[in-house]
């Protein structure tokens, strides 16, 4: 059985590493990743919210299967059931050692309930230090499972909750509990925002700075939803009330630095892993648990299940059986879902009967799948989207305007909502039906 390193970050976008196409910021330790292994261009999340996500992740079920919606505060305990078959708990009865640092952030149960020894709660420097020190000091007979979670480029969050923080009008709004006790958070934020030294004003902002997004304008047939949805968080409708190109800029700015950070920690992770002597035995996994808007329709944060906020990386690599530098260009993946089927087929590990997922290890031993899903649901807050090779529908729960349908293919950035173009009709219906029928089960 191999060993199993799966590394985690939160809120990262599929477009946020240089091996992905951007240009602005480089990763080099992901993209080593994606050298060794194959990168998969179609890959989404369950959820783009945190909790909802990360469930997901380890249990490879839809949040709607517990009742599991935002707001987090009200999380429905979930069942013994299905703590026994999180993927640590399946992988810690299959005989390994299955640890987790960093981050874990899942409803109603702890790291330990969910089949984990916890090297270290720290989701930054130490996170990476402590998993390099377990790499390089491994000395156990049992193969391991090592979750490297670590936060950022999450950190991304405190630009707009520290901007509005003037303009809210309670004291007692959750922006000002999250500023208050995020002292470690705004530090790396302020670091991120940092403009390189010896540059001039003009060059950051004509060279290096990124631009706006093509997609930057609310669609004008935007659902009331969305807007109800932000102004439930004062902060969320207070920038993109407010902040100015430049601000919005700066913000794209400091996510590539946040991401940047967090490559150079999986870096570390990385060198120690190859030093250790153990990479040819290790399967690595890497990928997130949601996008950020990152100003798209003058939003940050996530939530929505537009592209920006659901499409993620995900890289797999296995020395001597990966295609080095492959790319899956096709197949709709879900990582919550087919996360947990693709470790158990590398372990040999059975499977519960009653997940939806699928392996991808077939996938990038590039064998042609005539069975694969031909579409792909996301849940999130107030709505639900499904999509094909091709179009996207999203319904939401209420509303004016509820129901939004892109072509990407022709609207990658789904910025022409075609829900009453008469050519669209058939391909509508087919998704319409599909979700409602999903809803219902």
């Amino acid at each position: 059985m191999p060993n199993i390193l799966l590394i985690l970050t939160d809120q990262q976008s599929a477009t946020m590493m240089s091996c992905a196409g951007n240009r602005h910021f480089q990763t080099p330790s992901m993209d080593s990743i994606a050298q060794r292994g194959q990168r998969f261009e179609k890959a989404y999340c369950t959820f783009p919210v945190c909790l909802a996500s990360r469930f997901s992740l380890m249990t490879g079920r839809m949040p709607s299967e517990i009742g599991l919606h935002p707001p987090i505060s009200i999380s429905p305990p979930v069942s013994s059931k299905v703590i026994r078959n999180t993927i640590g708990n399946l992988f810690n009865h299959a005989g390994y050692d299955t640890y987790l640092a960093g981050k874990h952030h899942f409803p109603n149960a702890s790291a330990e309930e969910c089949g984990f020894s916890v090297l270290t709660t720290d989701q930054r420097n130490g996170c990476a230090s402590v998993c390099a020190k377990f790499l390089t000091q491994r000395s156990g007979k049992k193969p391991f499972f090592l979750v490297a979670s670590f936060i950022n480029p999450h950190d991304i969050c405190y630009m707009a909750i520290r901007s509005a923080l003037p303009k809210i009008n309670s004291s007692q709004d959750e922006a000002y509990k999250l500023v208050e006790n995020g002292k470690v958070e705004i530090s790396t934020l302020d670091r991120a925002l940092e403009k390189p030294p010896d540059i001039s004003e003009d060059l950051f902002w004509h060279k290096l700075c990124p631009e706006l997004p093509i997609n930057h304008q609310p669609l004008n047939d935007e659902p009331s939803m969305v807007k109800k949805i932000l102004s439930q968080r004062q902060f969320r409708s207070i920038v993109r009330e407010n902040w100015t190109e430049r601000d919005w800029r700066l913000h794209r700015w400091a996510y590539g630095r946040l991401t940047e950070m967090v490559d150079e920690q999986i870096g570390r992770v990385l060198r120690a892993l190859r030093q250790s002597g153990l990479e040819q035995d290790t399967v690595i996994i890497f990928t997130s648990d949601h996008g950020d808007h990152d100003g798209a329709r003058k939003m940050e944060h996530k939530t929505f299940p537009y592209e920006e906020a659901t499409r993620i990386p995900l890289i797999i690599s296995f020395s001597g059986e990966t295609k080095e530098g492959s790319i899956d260009k096709t197949n709709l993946v879900s990582n919550g879902l087919d996360l947990l089927p693709t470790l158990c087929d590398y372990a040999d590990i059975d499977v519960p009967n009653e997940l939806n997922g699928r392996s991808l290890r077939p996938l990038t031993l590039a064998q042609n799948d005539s069975k694969w899903r031909r579409d792909i649901l996301i849940e999130s807050t107030n709505s639900r989207a499904i999509q094909d090779s091709r179009h996207k529908y999203i319904l939401y729960n209420q509303g004016s305007n509820r129901e939004q349908f892109f072509d990407l293919r022709t609207d990658p950035n789904e910025m022409v909502n075609l829900i009453n173009e008469p050519e669209y009709i058939g391909p509508v219906d087919a998704l319409r039906s599909k979700l409602v029928k999903s809803m219902q089960v």
